[in-house]
């Protein structure tokens, strides 16, 4: 009973001294805070999506942008359209990716067509 008692007045302190504290993990340069991820990935993609050329094919995007946040495929007048969107810019601070936050890459049979602004995009449907 003693020992529990005098466990309990060391940790106590101890214990209460520690509330409030941050812990910053880094690894070597890469800083894993979700905010810079988000800002950083939004600065890379428009980077690499400033540089996209019309015709460029469906499968080298993907190879040079990585997984999209949002993809569509669909077909019209038997052709195959995809459209991948890629987070370009930070609009609402929730923590989460909406399409008006992307810009869309827009694919008729594996080659590219169009580019814009995501939440612009409309599916074109067949008459």
């Amino acid at each position: 009973m003693k020992k529990s008692l005098l466990a309990l007045l060391l940790v106590l302190p101890l214990t209460s001294t520690l509330t409030g504290c941050v812990i910053a993990v880094k690894d070597g340069e890469v800083d894993h805070s979700f905010m810079n991820d988000s800002g950083d990935r939004s600065y890379e993609n428009r980077k690499k999506i400033a540089q996209v050329q019309l015709g460029s094919s469906f499968i080298d995007m993907q190879e040079k942008l990585g997984v999209a946040d949002f993809s569509e495929t669909y077909k019209l007048n038997e052709k195959t359209i995809r459209v991948l969107y890629y987070r370009s810019r930070r609009k609402h601070k929730d923590g989460l990716t909406t399409k008006d936050e992307c810009t869309y890459l827009e694919f008729v049979d594996g080659e590219l067509v169009q580019t814009g602004n995501g939440g612009e995009y409309t599916r074109v449907v067949a008459k």
